[in-house]
């Protein structure tokens, strides 16, 4: 046996099984439709992602949620369209992720089994809404595992 094959041979094999998903808050507020807006509007969307895990009561099981926060605005004027806001979450069973590697496992690998779920009820929520349906774009979840870590890091550093 090589010492490469040796290697890969010890290493625990990776198990994730989602046990279960579900939204664990959402908002949506229709302002153009409260104001009584008619025409035709251009939006300007804005799209922000923020991640959280936590490890529940049960050994290897993890509790990973993701939040998005979709505010659309008109191009013209900056009067706000619409306003959702989701977070979504997932239950999974992880076994033979390393201790050093669960972390970003949690925060990226998970989010992006998730993800289709949510923008399946973004563009069901603005469709039923009274909009076009939005198709969220693929988000970079290692980008934000970098970013989060950055901002931690630069945190850590600087003087009280």
């Amino acid at each position: 046996m090589t010492d490469s094959a040796a290697a890969a041979a010890t290493q625990p094999q990776v198990k994730m099984n989602i046990l279960g998903q579900y939204i664990r808050d959402m908002s949506f507020e229709n302002f153009m439709m409260q104001k009584g807006v008619t025409g035709n509007v251009q939006p300007e969307l804005q799209v922000q992602v923020a991640l959280d895990a936590k490890k529940r009561p049960v050994d290897n099981q993890y509790e990973v949620i993701t939040k998005f926060s979709v505010k659309s605005q008109s191009k013209e004027d900056k009067s706000p369209l619409f306003l959702l806001e989701l977070d979504y979450a997932g239950i999974f069973h992880i076994e033979g992720v390393p201790d050093e590697q669960l972390h970003p496992f949690l925060l990226i690998e998970c989010p992006r089994m998730l993800f289709p779920y949510v923008r399946r009820i973004v563009s069901d929520v603005t469709r039923d809404g009274g909009f076009p349906p939005l198709a969220l774009e693929p988000v970079d979840f290692v980008g934000i595992y970098r970013q989060e870590a950055q901002r931690q890091a630069a945190a850590a550093a600087k003087p009280n």
